[in-house]
């Protein structure tokens, strides 16, 4: 068995606290590696090597910082294959579903190699007489991110890459369910060129948590989970002071219209529904057909697809369609919310209760599920499953559809199925969801836009990557200056006007 380390001041240290999570390999059941916890001793530790190394980072310019991101892209192509496989092995994800993961991650390095650009302050030639007047943009200092695991490699690199760029120190907390891509990411780096303490991965469960959010170090936390736990991190993390940014769960709908290529729209429902094993907080959960044909057809459509998934390891080969979920206590949520919908009327199209993969009895293994004639008022339409089960719920009309989108409380990701540009249109306008696709079933913004949905699906004024990034990982400094003309004229006792 494996025995994990943190990562700090560039090299693997053994945990002191004598606390330890079992890391399971999800296709077999079985425990792979143990995961040390941090003690809030360690984690202050931790916090006071980066406060040390983050201002001699600050001061080298962003071009020099910007060159590391440009090498650590090239090792993250060097080494895909083998970040992919450590990804799967702990997260049972496919292995191209895995590398995807790396992919999205890499984006965002590559659009931050352009940091000197979006670095730039403003400037004013001769604001008043003989006065100048700019803007500079100046690392927070020592920042932190508590990632999912769900993304182990993408979501930490949408994090401490832009706080990196920025000149900051950055501490990742990554979940300790799967944490070895976290630690590999931090090599890379470190072989990059990153000096040592800039980038420290720290292994923990709440009290490294509470330690981040309490500590007067620490200026910025960033925060990506279910609901509950982003409120409880966002109002902790702004009672002490902290610029916050914090992404919950999500229930996200696809409207299908009358007129929508009906194959196509299925192929979209069964990747953005089953990839992943729903474990996407961008997965399309709920599709809602527009009238009963529509409906029925769809339905039709699903239900022959659903049956042919192959569900299994990442090692039975890439045609494998979705993995295992990530542990025991999942599939055993996701089924009992699947026994809920039945007891309160859904109609259980496809059934993969009883789901059994031979030589993999113990692993975390959900088979696909498809309910019909769901009801706005059914656990499996409120809370966020975060399996392989799509609900479907049937709307007479447009109106209807879309009432069902806006009035549920999370507001993540949406789309809509159509040919017609004036229903799209519309629909791209009034949904009050933060990301919309248009015949695009996971509508995941590239790195040079920024990811953030509303509502309770997320807590903070600022979206993940993109120019919001660069704007959440500094400060603004302005500066008034004046310089001596050699004209003489006594002191100014009333307040100064630029006009």
């Amino acid at each position: 068995m494996q025995n994990l380390t943190h990562f700090v001041n560039g090299e693997h240290i053994e945990g002191v606290s004598g606390r330890f999570s079992d890391v399971f390999n999800p296709a077999t059941g079985e425990v792979q590696a143990q995961c040390p916890l941090a003690s809030t001793e360690e984690v202050n530790a931790i916090i006071a090597k980066a406060a040390a190394a983050q201002p001699a980072w600050a001061a080298v310019n962003p071009q020099r910082r910007a060159r590391v991101m440009m090498k650590f892209v090239g090792l993250l192509n060097r080494d895909m294959d083998k970040l992919a496989e450590a990804l799967s092995r702990e997260h049972g994800k496919t292995l191209p579903d895995a590398a995807g993961d790396v992919q999205r991650g890499l984006e965002v390095v590559e659009y931050c190699i352009g940091a000197p650009q979006m670095l730039k302050g403003d400037f004013t030639d001769s604001a008043g007489p003989g006065i100048d007047m700019y803007s500079m943009r100046q690392a927070l200092g020592v920042t932190a991110g508590i990632t999912p695991f769900n993304f182990p490699a993408m979501i930490p690199m949408w994090m401490f890459a832009p706080a990196i760029a920025c000149g900051n120190a950055f501490i990742l907390k990554p979940s300790e369910r799967d944490p070895s891509v976290p630690l590999m990411l931090a090599e890379l780096l470190k072989e990059a060129g990153l000096p040592d303490g800039i980038l420290q991965v720290v292994n923990g469960d709440k009290e490294a948590v509470d330690a981040l959010l309490h500590s007067e170090t620490v200026q910025s936390i960033g925060f990506v989970g279910s609901t509950p736990i982003a409120e409880y991190i966002y109002a902790t993390g702004c009672a002490n002071g902290k610029r916050v940014q914090c992404f919950g769960g999500a229930k996200n709908h696809m409207i299908i219209m009358p007129d929508a290529d009906l194959d196509q729209a299925a192929d979209a429902l069964l990747g953005a529904g089953y990839g992943a094993a729903g474990e996407r907080c961008m997965a399309i959960s709920v599709a809602v057909p527009v009238g009963e044909e529509t409906a029925d057809l769809l339905i039709e459509k699903l239900t022959s697809r659903i049956e042919t998934l192959k569900v299994g390891p990442y090692t039975a080969g890439n045609d494998v369609d979705y993995g295992p979920v990530i542990t025991a206590a999942a599939k055993e949520n996701i089924l009992k919310l699947v026994q809920s919908g039945i007891d309160q009327g859904a109609k259980l199209v496809v059934d993969g209760r009883n789901f059994n993969l031979q030589g993999y009895e113990d692993g975390f293994f959900v088979g696909p599920h498809l309910f019909d004639n769901v009801t706005s008022d059914m656990d499996i339409y409120t809370k966020e499953i975060f399996g392989p089960v799509l609900s479907t719920i049937r709307a007479k009309t447009y109106e209807e559809a879309i009432g069902y989108a806006m009035d549920h409380e999370y507001g993540n990701g949406t789309a809509i199925y159509t040919r017609d540009g004036d229903t799209a249109r519309d629909f791209a306008n009034r949904i009050n969801v933060g990301m919309v696709g248009i015949n695009v079933p996971i509508p995941v913004p590239l790195a040079y836009h920024t990811f953030g949905g509303w509502k309770k699906s997320v807590f903070g004024d600022l979206n993940q990557h993109g120019p919001d990034a660069f704007k959440f990982y500094t400060r603004t400094k302005t500066v008034t200056a004046r310089w001596p003309s050699g004209i003489k004229e006594g002191g100014e006792f009333s307040i100064p006007v630029m006009g």
